[in-house]
């Protein structure tokens, strides 16, 4: 019997988040207060009683949701249910950064100051409305990356992300991705339908961002994390710093592989995940992975409550 940590990506935001936990615990509380000095700015104000619009912008959205996960997981902490508890921790896309935080790979406020460039970065790498993003419901990895690459012709079109038996996230120009749509429901998809992101995340067309991050992340310190960390680009686990500085450059234009993560944690003996932070849709992805995982979502003192009972 193993558990695990898992920590939201982009989309999970909502105005109010973690506001909650703040009140309840001055450990959550001192998250907010820590990345509001790092940033120069108060995102906690944004994140409570802000313009969802505002939150949604990548540069917000990024380290916003990083900051709600570590407060949850501070709060854990405190009821003695902290990280140690757990035998590895992974986060979806952005969520790395958070994983890699709650593990103490990062400080809370280079973990901050990393999202925030790399929200930067990648909303920079590609004007708005030239790329895109496409969710195919119904179609596994391998008939999901051959629509991809039938689609894309002379332009880009890439699996995205690898999220769960049933649905994989295609990225790129946004002609060749709504020529993805098309051809998904011709091979048998369910449903396909445009995200609404900014910005074409985990393709090729994100390569300087990728730059941006690898001059970003020489310069911050890693440490060895507390726990394992579950790589998005690997799918397996990985502790060494060089190895996740690598990593996590490689993450902004590599897919997320989130299925085979959570396969790689169940054949590990991973039988309990606890979703950390903000929102619910990382939890949907394991329960169609693996049935036999059992879930748990913290993100408010409420939960942590019916964790204690």
């Amino acid at each position: 019997m193993a558990r695990a940590f898992i920590c939201p990506g982009q989309g999970a935001q909502s105005v109010g988040m973690g506001k909650a936990l703040a009140e309840a615990y001055a450990e959550s509380k001192q998250v907010f207060e820590e990345v509001d000095e790092a940033l120069g700015e108060s995102l906690s104000s944004l994140i409570w009683d802000g313009d969802i619009d505002a939150l949604t912008l990548t540069e917000n959205a990024q380290p916003a949701l990083m900051t709600t996960s570590l407060a949850a997981a501070r709060a854990l902490s405190r009821e003695g249910m902290g990280v140690e508890s757990a035998d590895y921790v992974a986060g979806h896309s952005l969520g790395e950064y958070s994983a890699l935080a709650i593990a103490g790979a990062f400080s809370v406020a280079d973990a901050a100051r990393l999202l925030r460039t790399r929200g930067k970065a990648m909303q920079a790498a590609v004007p708005v409305g030239v790329g895109a993003m496409a969710a195919l419901l119904g179609l596994d990895f391998e008939t999901a990356s051959k629509v991809a690459k039938e689609a894309a012709g002379d332009e880009v079109c890439e699996a995205a992300n690898d999220n769960d038996p049933a649905q994989v996230v295609v990225s790129g120009h946004k002609g060749a991705v709504e020529r993805a749509v098309d051809l998904a429901k011709a091979h048998g998809a369910k449903r396909a339908v445009l995200l609404p992101v900014s910005a074409p995340f985990h393709c090729s067309l994100m390569a300087s961002a990728a730059e941006v991050m690898k001059e970003a992340l020489s310069e911050a310190k890693i440490i060895v994390p507390s726990v394992p960390v579950v790589a998005n680009v690997k799918a397996e686990a990985v502790s060494d710093p060089d190895e996740i500085r690598k990593l996590l450059i490689q993450q902004v234009t590599g897919s997320v592989r989130w299925r085979e993560s959570v396969m790689w944690m169940a054949r590990r003996n991973v039988t309990e995940i606890w979703e950390i932070g903000a929102g619910k849709a990382l939890s949907g992805m394991v329960r169609r992975i693996d049935r036999a995982v059992e879930c748990k979502n913290i993100g408010s003192p409420e939960d942590i409550v019916a964790l204690l009972n």
